[in-house]
């Protein structure tokens, strides 16, 4: 099978089925698995060059609609009848997990995608267990975006993440899964942890100065306490398993007593 995929989360889906050799395209921001550097390049999630993913005569792409434009791609597809799936667009942790099973069907590996899932499943549960232990949550911000100010609400996966990590998303009254807000609004929260992860950011370009120089920063309990955490943002903001390295992570600078301590680069789901 000749796959394609245009989008990092379904590249990352593919990798973790074991099934990276099949690839022979990907988007321009896939980046993971190291094997696809080599691959043909195909442009920008929301510009795929379709004349490209033609000529590569695919026998499945594995398409998105994770971001506003994605449509643009569904209909040339469609308009080409080039053979293609849209993965299931997740919004929780537990949808996340199922994709798994979405793409481990239309890939023919539903049994290697169902022994994933229960572990994926089984690590949730283990952070769960964790988290009850966590007498008073950690107030955490989140920065997705810093002009104007985005950061997830409850219906995204990292209000999830906060909770299982032993903390509380600030923002977490707000339905929706991106609010819009301002730096005002932030302040008056005072949170105890300030992370960034603006999106499609790489972490060595953002700059912690530009935060620190906003109008009385000093002043909240997380610069104040050293608490502003740069963090990489594949590891936060694509829904595929790699949330839970993510996970991992921010419940080890939380609150490293109760849960065990993060390794870089190692990924629980692909363990033993």
């Amino acid at each position: 099978m000749r796959l394609i995929s245009i989008c990092p989360s379904n590249t990352e889906l593919v990798g973790y089925l074991g099934l990276t050799s099949l690839l022979v395209g990907v988007d321009n921001y896939s980046d993971w698995p190291e094997e696809i550097h080599s691959l043909p390049k195909l442009g920008s999630d929301l510009a795929i060059d379709m004349d490209q993913v033609e000529a590569l005569q695919p026998d499945l792409v594995l398409a998105s609609l994770s971001v506003p434009g994605m449509e643009r791609n569904i209909e040339e597809l469609k308009k080409r009848n080039i053979p293609h799936v849209i993965v299931p667009n997740p919004k929780s942790l537990t949808e996340v997990g199922e994709s798994l099973l979405f793409v481990g069907e239309v890939t023919n590996t539903s049994d290697k995608a169902k022994q994933l899932y229960e572990k994926y499943n089984g690590i949730i549960a283990r952070y769960q267990s964790l988290s009850k232990q966590i007498e008073k949550p950690t107030s955490l911000y989140w920065e997705w975006w810093a002009k104007p100010i985005f950061t997830p609400g409850a219906a995204n996966w990292i209000t999830e993440i906060s909770e299982l990590a032993g903390g509380r998303n600030v923002f977490e009254e707000h339905p929706q899964a991106s609010v819009k807000t301002d730096w005002e609004v932030v302040k008056q929260k005072n949170p105890e942890v300030f992370c960034v992860i603006w999106v499609g950011v790489q972490k060595e370009k953002v700059n912690p100065k530009v935060i620190l120089k906003r109008p009385e920063a000093e002043q909240m309990q997380a610069i104040q306490n050293n608490h502003l955490y740069i963090l990489e943002e594949p590891l936060f903001c694509r829904p595929s398993p790699k949330l839970l390295m993510g996970l991992s992570k921010i419940a080890s600078i939380l609150h490293p007593q109760i849960y065990p301590p993060y390794n870089e680069g190692f990924d629980p789901l692909l363990e033993e």
